[in-house]
């Protein structure tokens, strides 16, 4: 984006730390950060206002870059008539969330790039996603001349816009529910109701593009857990396998992509988010311990090497993103044609050829193709007539060929800031993986990666959300909170260290405090010292990455359980009941608070550990699928509520199998504390 800046002049956005920002600072538009500086200007020169969102890896946001801020006629008319701000959504997701719902409300659409036009007090009256060039030239152009000569006829729209942002959205979506009793029969209607939006031959929804929607599966698996219905099960292990047969998994690095444009999970948009990554990585091992497919095992560990290779910090943080494109050009860093896999393959190709669906022509764009599989290992090796095992071999072979060669390319952009939120989904990935296949390197870079947190996001109970060059500048928003906590709670229960748990705890107590919305029992997106925007949003609605309104619920309820607090749990319970109508209509847009849902109707098992085998009696109780289940543990004793009166024996170490905190007699297997556990549900 940036080729020959030297001759060019740079804008305000060349000092920011997002790589999204720098990738516009020689622009000929004069972008400016979000900021006191560029509102004031607006309010002063009573200019309106070009807000344009967007972030490092998207390919229309690149588009429009080259097409429009590039241009210097677009640029003459941006400079003269407007305030231009740029922000990055990753690191400013409140203001994505107030102007992407502003536009939604004026039945715009939505993506990115977001633009919007602000009056010069930044409300919002009109906008858009993306336009090309002479589109974007006639939009501004009749912008202004709306804002010369129907001033108070567009201040009125934008008041009226702000109103809405306003409104409460539990009143908006009318779920105003006080029964916290929820029901096996609530989640069956609910079931019943996204079942009917599954795509049961292709796996994923019945719609296309297709989106992982990790949260959607970590429901299946509890629904099928607490009712056994199997039409939960065969939709979650036929999603899982085709997502990872398809191009929307890097056959050859590891890793997936953001989504796929087509309904066979077959051509991907490339870039490769943090996010995704972390959720399918914790997905993947939780549906291991259940279906034992060894494909999963393999899924989480190429993830793992492609996050250890190609994301991770030098100081333990993981960066943002992988852009898509790649020497101008979408997906050309993935894709091959048949000349370059034949000079690389020899003996096997046409082994290859067939294993990866790949064609003189090519099967996508331009003759290139995209590496995906049609059926599974142990078909290909019955068609070819090739013993399973060195098939497995010939495939790895492969994959190490074409990924030494494809390091030689021009790799993709990378966005390296670090987000304190998608570091914690990635932990979290990482922690439930250590926690399933017993990987010493899984918990290594777990480690490494929760004491960068410690120590350069977390100061005084404050986490911030930002870390590029070494600085950490804003604080954390509730999704920052949400998913460290999170981690944190997980990252205890796969080592009982009990600072993990603590931080936990801390950060929960601020959360309470600054976040806390006691009309709603909801928590707001940002804290009360945040900067004061034109709405205080709360989000709810699960989406592929769930709401951190039912990230907290689910800590609360897990922290309630761990350290005894009532008022933890009862506020996770009033957080759910709000849901209660949406989990009962349609879970798909609230699937995480309806995963909660399914550890209030049975009850959590409270497991705790004594003794010096405390580490490999988790270890094998971690072997068995069972998410209902909370875990503390230590060599001796300890302070903690769920230990404190449970303290070990001088040679054997206990199991105590607890409900509603009341343990049933301790015993000294694995074995024997299924056997209660069982017993009781």
């Amino acid at each position: 984006m940036q080729e020959n800046t030297t001759s060019k002049k740079a804008n305000k956005l060349l000092k920011e730390s997002s790589p999204y920002l720098k990738q516009h600072a020689y622009n000929p538009v004069e972008w400016q950060p979000w900021g006191n500086e560029a509102l004031e200007q607006a309010r002063k020169e009573d200019k309106p206002i070009i807000v344009s969102i967007g972030y490092s890896s998207c390919h229309w946001c690149h588009v429009m870059e080259r097409e429009s801020f590039e241009d210097d006629g677009v640029a003459e008319i941006m400079n003269s008539g407007f305030i231009n701000i740029k922000v990055d959504r990753e690191e400013r997701p409140d203001l994505d969330h107030i102007y992407m719902e502003a536009i939604q409300q004026m039945n715009l659409g939505g993506g990115w790039p977001l633009n919007v036009f602000l009056t010069p007090d930044a409300k919002p009256f009109f906008g858009g996603t993306y336009f090309p060039r002479e589109q974007w030239k006639h939009v501004l152009k009749e912008v202004l001349k709306a804002f010369q000569d129907q001033r108070k006829a567009l201040e009125d729209s934008a008041d009226s816009f702000t109103n809405a942002l306003n409104t409460s959205e539990l009143q908006k979506y009318g779920l105003t529910e006080t029964q916290t009793d929820f029901s096996i029969e609530d989640l069956n209607t609910g079931f019943k109701n996204m079942s009917a939006q599954f795509d049961t031959t292709l796996g994923g929804m019945d719609k296309e593009p297709k989106f992982p929607m990790p949260t959607l599966y970590f429901f299946l698996l509890r629904y099928y857990h607490l009712t056994k219905d199997d039409l939960a099960l065969r939709q979650l292990v036929l999603t899982l396998d085709e997502m990872a047969k398809g191009g929307i998994y890097d056959q050859i690095g590891g890793g997936f992509a953001r989504y796929s444009t087509d309904a066979e999970w077959f051509a991907p948009h490339f870039e490769k988010m943090l996010y995704d990554n972390g959720l399918l990585m914790a997905l993947y091992s939780e549906a291991y311990t259940l279906t034992k497919n060894t494909t999963y095992k393999a899924i989480v560990n190429e993830t793992f090497e492609w996050l250890r290779r190609e994301m991770t910090s030098p100081e333990g943080g993981f960066y943002s993103a992988l852009d898509a494109d790649s020497e101008g050009e979408e997906g050309k860093f993935y894709t091959w044609t048949l000349e370059e896999v034949e000079k690389l393959i020899h003996d096997d190709i046409l082994l290859f050829k067939s294993y990866y669906n790949i064609s003189e022509n090519g099967n996508w764009e331009h003759g290139q193709n995209i590496l995906f599989r049609a059926v599974t290992d142990e078909m290909i090796a019955n068609y070819s007539e090739t013993p399973l095992n060195e098939l497995k071999l010939k495939i790895a072979n492969w994959k190490k060929i074409l990924l030494q060669a494809r390091s030689k390319r021009p790799s993709p952009g990378l966005d390296d800031k670090i987000l304190a939120g998608w570091n914690g989904i990635m932990l979290k990935g990482l922690t439930e993986a250590y926690r399933t296949f017993d990987k010493a390197e899984y918990l290594e870079l777990a480690l490494f990666n929760a004491s960068f947190i410690k120590n350069k996001l977390i100061n005084n109970k404050v986490l911030f959300r930002n870390y590029k060059d070494g600085k950490a500048s804003q604080e954390g928003f509730l999704e920052d909170y949400a998913w460290v906590i999170d981690a944190f709670i997980s990252l205890y229960q796969a080592t009982f260290d009990e600072q993990w748990l603590t931080l936990s705890k801390e950060l929960t107590e601020h959360v309470v405090m600054y976040f806390y919305d006691e009309v709603e029992n909801l928590f707001y997106f940002t804290s009360d010292n945040a900067e004061k925007l034109i709405a205080r949003k709360k989000e709810f609605f699960d989406n592929v990455i769930p709401a951190s309104n039912s990230v907290m619920a689910q800590n609360l309820y897990k922290l309630g359980i761990l350290f005894e607090r009532s008022d933890f749990s009862n506020l996770a319970k009033n957080m759910a009941s709000n849901m209660k109508k949406l989990i009962t209509t349609d879970p798909s847009w609230v699937s995480n608070w309806a995963s909660l849902v399914t550890s209030l109707i049975e009850p959590t098992a409270e497991i705790a550990i004594s003794g010096r085998e405390y580490l490999n009696i988790r270890k094998e109780i971690d072997k068995t699928f069972y998410p209902n289940k909370i875990l503390a543990g230590t060599a001796s004793r300890s302070e903690f509520p769920l230990l404190i009166d449970r303290p070990a024996t001088k040679d054997q170490t206990r199991i105590f199998v607890c409900y509603n905190n009341s343990c049933q007699w301790p015993v000294m297997s694995v074995d024997e504390a299924w056997k209660q556990i069982n017993k009781t549900i």
